[in-house]
């Protein structure tokens, strides 16, 4: 990955396999995860219609909110197949989060909410969240997500196979390592802790950085509920989960338990001397 290409297990998965669009807007617990991310970022981004760049943008399912809330949308993402699908959102083009081709300081907003997933090398994180804040403007706003360390760990148990030896020793090396090699179902990934995100960003030279839990503490309640015979969650279950995410924020011990995490941080204003 040195040479900024993503590893071929990566292209494969959300070039051949994974409907990722579709796992946000069909499962409960990516549902969930859309509509946190919505309401977590609608608090911090600048009124319409300022620019936003979607960096690992996917097929849009970000940006088509954020067009219909008037922001002015530009999307980089590496698979050819979701630009291509993207397109009939916003602006899109092929590109890397490491090495953006748009200029210094030409977005009011950049968010990258879903490279930092794929990025096992810290000095690939360092050169994404860099790139990001180079685009920005000074004052901007910079959004990223990333997977919870022990999210492995809850999932699975939705699953009802944790137990079993070989997902048992799987998630104990994500655990451990927080890297998942992509053998098997998932994808090479990387599983972040959450004060190891906000020193990323800060590290990039961003402040003001907090870090928020999307989906919340009983995001797997929904998920497990999902996964047994029967019509799946109720409104009523996913409505209570939303809000264990929302009561959770104030208390930065119950990260470790939510599935993915947001982080956002701003690029420092420009000062007169």
């Amino acid at each position: 990955m040195s040479n900024l290409e993503l590893a071929p297990s990566v292209m494969r998965f959300y070039g051949e396999t994974v409907n990722e669009d579709a796992r946000l807007r069909g499962s409960a617990d990516g549902r969930m995860e859309l509509t946190r991310t919505q309401e977590l970022l609608r608090r911090f981004l600048p009124p319409a219609p300022a620019r936003v760049l979607d960096v690992g943008g996917g097929t849009g399912v970000h940006a088509e909110w954020l067009v219909k809330d008037g922001y002015e949308v530009t999307l980089v993402d590496p698979v050819p197949r979701h630009v291509e699908r993207a397109s009939a959102v916003c602006a899109a083009a092929v590109g890397d989060a490491r090495d953006l081709r748009q200029p210094d300081d030409s977005f009011d907003v950049v968010q990258l909410l879903g490279p930092l997933y794929h990025l096992p090398d810290a000095e690939d994180r360092r050169k994404a969240l860099e790139e990001a804040r180079r685009v920005v403007r000074p004052g901007g706003l910079v959004a990223a997500a990333a997977i919870n360390r022990y999210a492995s760990l809850f999932e699975h148990v939705t699953y009802a196979h944790l137990h079993t030896e070989r997902i048992h020793d799987s998630v104990s090396k994500i655990l451990e390592t927080a890297v998942y090699d992509g053998v098997r179902g998932f994808t090479l990934s990387y599983f972040h802790r959450a004060e190891e995100l906000a020193a990323e960003l800060v590290s990039s030279g961003l402040t003001a950085v907090q870090v928020f839990g999307i989906e919340g503490p009983a995001w797997s309640l929904v998920k497990a509920a999902e996964q047994q015979p029967g019509e799946g969650p109720t409104d009523d279950l996913i409505a209570s989960a939303m809000a264990a995410a929302r009561m959770a924020e104030p208390y930065p011990e119950l990260l470790a338990a939510s599935s993915h995490l947001l982080a956002v941080g701003k690029a420092p204003a420009d000062v007169d001397v």
